[in-house]
């Protein structure tokens, strides 16, 4: 294969985290927030290197420092962010000829509804700083965003058709013409399409890491709703199905993982949190998965530990995080091992 996109579960360097800041959305709940923030930074440095972005460096230094975080393994760049959604515009990475290439795709606030300039700029000013390795570095005309497409490190993609053929990305593209792309850009040679699944209070377009996420040895992990009085649960019920009808390249169904379904959260205002365990994040001997002080933390836990044998399993709060719809894989995007000096 001349290039492919690695599973999240393979070897990384490290990962990319955007810092929230007073002039984002998350001002009024910043007290809350960055200390979620910093014990994803802490918990991952134990295992790997992370960069952060901030528009001032100082205030971030100084969590981190009383975290006792190691400066070594974590490295704070100016660079001025609209916000910390870094699943969706940090920069992706494809292997090709045995060399990582960075893949620095649109991002246009999932469909033309949030402020993106700065957040677009990322990954080439990331670049520019000498951040990565001297690694080529494509900037595809194509608007695709991190966390709408799973891949399992061997060609085959899982997206939804809600988020990759909406008309706010790539009007130009119909599905054959969205395929090719993924086929040219990332090696794909299976696209495997999910047409059913939302989360309400997702800004994303169902991305597909808010509800079914592949895993090693032909695994899938999925949320499922058991609640027929919730508005999900047709939804979901019908992905389910959908999920069932998968095969793998080998013919055969995939080993599916029922996530359970946390209560319903909500904001102030009263309009429901996209809260989901399918939003973990794989690292190095590890797997964080986000926890919203439910009773179904501790089973989330198990059945993610299930999909990844050996990993430390490592709960987060990430109560927080959901105030601004989304979760702890949304504000972070690894780095696989070549890409870092």
């Amino acid at each position: 294969m001349p290039r492919r996109l690695p599973a999240e579960w393979e070897e990384q360097d490290g990962v990319l985290l955007a810092w929230p800041h007073e002039n984002s959305d998350w001002f009024p709940c910043l007290a809350l927030v960055e200390p979620v923030f910093t014990e994803i930074v802490r918990q991952i440095s134990r295992r790997e290197k992370v960069l952060i972005v901030a528009p001032e460096r100082g205030r971030v230094l100084e969590l981190l420092q009383a975290a006792e975080v190691d400066p070594a393994r974590a490295t704070v760049f100016e660079i001025p962010t609209n916000d910390t959604w870094s699943r969706d515009f940090g920069p992706m990475t494809v292997i090709e000829n045995g060399e990582p290439v960075l893949l620095d795709f649109g991002f246009n606030g999932w469909g033309l509804k949030f402020p993106a300039a700065l957040d677009n700029q990322v990954s080439g000013s990331l670049a520019e700083t000498g951040a990565f390795r001297e690694l080529r570095m494509e900037t595809p005309g194509l608007i695709l965003e991190g966390g709408s497409i799973e891949s399992d490190g061997r060609g085959t993609i899982l997206t939804t058709a809600a988020c990759l053929l909406s008309r706010n990305r790539n009007p130009h593209l119909d599905r054959q013409g969205v395929e090719k792309e993924l086929a040219d850009r990332l090696g794909a040679d299976r696209i495997l399409w999910l047409e059913h699944g939302f989360l309400a209070g997702d800004d994303t377009d169902s991305h597909i890491d808010t509800l079914a996420r592949l895993a090693p040895d032909d695994s899938i992990l999925f949320v499922a709703c058991d609640d027929r009085a919730d508005e999900h649960y047709a939804a979901l019920a019908c992905m389910r199905v959908e999920l069932e009808r998968l095969r793998t390249r080998e013919g055969r169904p995939y080993r599916l993982l029922p996530l359970p379904w946390p209560k319903p959260c909500f904001d102030d205002e009263g309009q429901r949190l996209p809260a989901t365990y399918a939003n973990f994040l794989v690292i190095n001997g590890a797997v964080l998965v986000p926890t919203y002080a439910d009773v179904g933390d501790a089973a989330a836990l198990a059945t993610i530990g299930q999909a990844f044998p050996g990993r430390e399993i490592v709960g987060v709060d990430c109560r927080p995080l959901i105030l601004q719809h989304g979760s702890l894989h949304c504000v972070t995007m690894q780095l696989p091992k070549g890409v870092l000096p």
